[in-house]
């Protein structure tokens, strides 16, 4: 399995950039996920490491050769589309191994690899039959096990449980999570949805506007993402974002604005002593908020729709003009239009140059 660089790779659709130069190293045997929004260039990435879009600009190296010379067949990747791209008119055995019969592989190997991959991913039983006769499940099984037969150090998927109802996304996730473990090979997958990117990545590279916003561990991009952007993006229900400006009240920083007041910790104070603006975006996760008498400083919101989910609600409420999200513990879903109040602890909460978006 190779190391895989980028290097100041750029990538221009006419006057429009896609890409703007990007640097992006990847360690042998990594599942890293590329995530972002619809447009912000994860897909063209993939598309030019498997040598179908070439790049305006730089290189991609695999353990320090360079390969953007070399065709797709050449690179010793493999790739799953999103919309599986199978042959209709080829039974599942003969999609499957389409790419060794053109090399001329020996029916025998071709035959045992065929059998082996589609008992590891539980379509042996669907060898004869053709896609048309197959559940969307079953199609993005053989769409997988047609990568895996190749065997290739690379497999790239491009979004492959987007067009899946949401009961076979979550089963295919955990089959794809029992795949990385026991393949140990490259893995490269991009999606825009950042539940896949938290529950299958071991690394994740977060994306906007054709540029890396922050890449690391699915705990690292949680707990300590770099911007507004990221603390946004990561995490499900998202992110609360808040304005407001810092108050000092003798040896006690505070930050306040519409409809909230709360304290900063005495760590947060320290780190802040270089900010010479006195405005800021706080930032607090919905499972940040507790019972008032749990240690943190009371903010009161009140309750305008409530989403039962059965062992918790997600409750969408106001704070002054602002939208705020929170995670509820409770048997039964409290009434709309109450007011409730709420602790936030002073080291959940996140901070936020209000003129960069970069953590503070």
């Amino acid at each position: 399995m190779p190391n895989i660089r980028f290097e100041k790779i750029e990538k221009s659709f006419g006057s429009v950039r896609v890409l703007s130069p990007i640097d992006l190293d990847l360690a042998a045997g990594e599942f890293t996920v590329l995530v972002g929004p619809s447009g912000c260039g994860k897909s063209t990435t993939l598309r030019i490491l498997a040598g179908l879009e070439s790049p305006n600009a730089g290189e991609i190296y695999f353990d320090g050769n360079p390969i953007n010379h070399l065709a797709p067949k050449d690179r010793d990747v493999a790739m799953v589309f999103q919309d599986y791209a199978l042959y209709p008119h080829m039974n599942i055995a003969k999609n499957m191994s389409f790419a060794l019969r053109l090399r001329r592989a020996p029916k025998a190997e071709i035959r045992n690899r065929v059998q082996r991959v589609a008992e590891t991913l539980n379509i042996a039983h669907l060898l004869d039959r053709r896609p048309a006769e197959l559940s969307g499940g079953q199609r993005q099984r053989v769409a997988m096990g047609r990568a895996l037969v190749r065997d290739t150090s690379t497999f790239l998927f491009d979004e492959p449980l987007s067009n899946l109802d949401a009961n076979l996304r979550a089963r295919m996730r955990t089959e794809l999570a029992e795949m990385r473990d026991r393949l140990h090979k490259n893995m490269i997958y991009v999606t825009h949805d950042q539940t896949e990117a938290m529950t299958l990545g071991q690394r994740i590279v977060v994306m906007s506007e054709g540029e890396i916003r922050q890449q690391g561990t699915p705990e690292d991009l949680f707990r300590h993402p770099a911007n507004k952007f990221v603390a946004g993006f990561i995490g499900s229900p998202k992110m609360n974002f808040l304005s407001g400006e810092f108050v000092m009240e003798g040896d006690r920083l505070w930050v306040q604005g519409d409809g909230y007041r709360l304290p900063l910790s005495e760590r947060t104070h320290a780190r802040l002593a270089a900010h010479h603006s006195r405005s800021v975006d706080i930032g607090i996760r919905p499972s940040a908020f507790g019972a008032e008498q749990a240690g943190g400083a009371p903010i009161r919101l009140d309750l305008v729709v409530s989403e039962y989910l059965g062992t918790h609600s997600v409750l969408v409420t106001r704070c002054g003009a602002s939208e705020v999200l929170v995670e509820h513990q409770s048997v039964s879903p409290p009434r709309p239009g109450t007011t409730m109040t709420f602790g936030v602890k002073p080291d959940d909460i996140m901070l936020f140059d209000a003129a960069t978006a970069r953590t503070l």
